[in-house]
């Protein structure tokens, strides 16, 4: 029988207190975020989150018990963007929403990001459970576990805390229409964003240079080129502007970009069109999520069509189905998107130089 993983044996190898461990792992303030990043980094490594910590399956099935409650939180915390006027996770919530109420289940949406406030806004014992969209801190998710409350992610999801998930099939349809670039004749591309931003951007990055390694073709792009772009238009542009003249002067201006969303992608675009480089005549540009401005900016954008509002109703679905099984297996449900092709891509003329853009 494996030992028990303790909170001290967490709070040695973390080189802090017991009681600082208990804090950081039940979602307490008085611990710094890099503290409990660092303690929870540690605690799954030992295995913590694997055993029965005290969330016992009386706290789920008293969830299931208290099935009369008829509101579900939908959790939208206010970072990275992330709001409801955003044609991307707005219709999310939409589809979250729509959902709810056809199966007569009432909803609020709290945009709190903290545990504190988070207690302040709900009443636990009306919740039917919670669908969360868009990135989630830990410290809130160790909070919503704590309180017993049953929990979807839609977007993210959390190895600390585990739960059912909802994504777009990011990794085959990045790949997919990396493919669809190579099969235009495109060898020399970029892939643009952080895969470590979110685990739906790592699965682009991953699929992207997968179809790049099935064709025998070797990454060449600069690190920072996958690397932090900021979360502003405007940061993005200033980022790209950078960058693009650097591959401009050594030559290495790459025929088409992939990005890991349509923002990113439309500020490529921009970018480009500040350069006097031609899409998709000298650069091809791709992007992701089939938001609005996709089809209505200039040259219209190539990209993955995802069904946001499916992905709402699929985790209510989800939520329901973990409120009446508590003891059944995660699961990650993944939502298939397909290619749009638009005029923003095209077959390759020849390498950009300088002179392209000063001429």
């Amino acid at each position: 029988m494996t030992k028990k993983v303790t909170m001290q044996q967490i709070a040695e190898r973390a080189g802090v207190s017991k009681y600082a461990v208990s804090k950081a792992l039940s979602g307490q303030s008085g611990v710094s975020e890099e503290t409990r990043e660092r303690i929870v980094k540690i605690a799954t490594q030992l295995g913590y989150f694997l055993q029965d910590n005290g969330v016992t399956k009386s706290k789920v099935g008293d969830a299931k018990e208290k099935r009369r409650a008829q509101t579900v939180v939908v959790l939208l915390p206010n970072v990275r963007m992330q709001t409801r006027a955003s044609s991307f996770w707005g219709r999310i919530v939409d589809g979250v929403t729509a959902a709810l109420a056809d199966k007569g289940f009432g909803s609020i949406l709290v945009t709190e990001h903290s545990p504190e406030h988070f207690l302040q806004v709900l009443n636990p014992s009306a919740v039917l459970g919670v669908i969360g969209v868009g990135y989630v801190a830990t410290s809130l998710l160790f909070e919503i576990r704590n309180l017993g409350l049953p929990f979807i992610l839609i977007d993210h999801e959390d190895e600390s805390v585990p739960s059912d998930t909802v994504f777009a099939n990011n990794f085959d349809a990045t790949k997919q229409l990396t493919r669809f670039l190579l099969g235009q004749g495109h060898r020399h591309l970029h892939f643009i964003g952080d895969p470590s931003f979110s685990e739906s951007f790592r699965q682009r990055w991953l699929g992207f240079r997968t179809a790049l390694e099935e064709q025998g073709i070797a990454l060449s792009q600069p690190d920072e080129w996958a690397g932090s772009l900021g979360v502003t238009r405007d940061e993005h542009i200033a980022c790209l502007t950078r960058m693009a003249n650097q591959l401009l002067r050594e030559g290495d201006m790459p025929t088409a970009f992939v990005c890991a969303n349509d923002a990113l992608a439309i500020s490529v675009m921009a970018t480009l069109q500040q350069l006097r480089l031609a899409v998709p005549s000298q650069v091809s540009v791709t992007g992701f999520d089939d938001i609005d401005d996709a089809s209505e900016t200039r040259p219209a954008l190539t990209t993955v069509y995802v069904d946001k509002k499916q992905m709402g109703a699929r985790a209510v679905d989800l939520l329901l189905r973990r409120i009446e099984h508590p003891d059944a297996p995660r699961e990650k449900l993944h939502v298939c998107g397909e290619i749009v092709l638009r005029d923003s891509t095209a077959a390759p003329v020849r390498r950009l130089e300088q002179a392209d853009c000063e001429a």
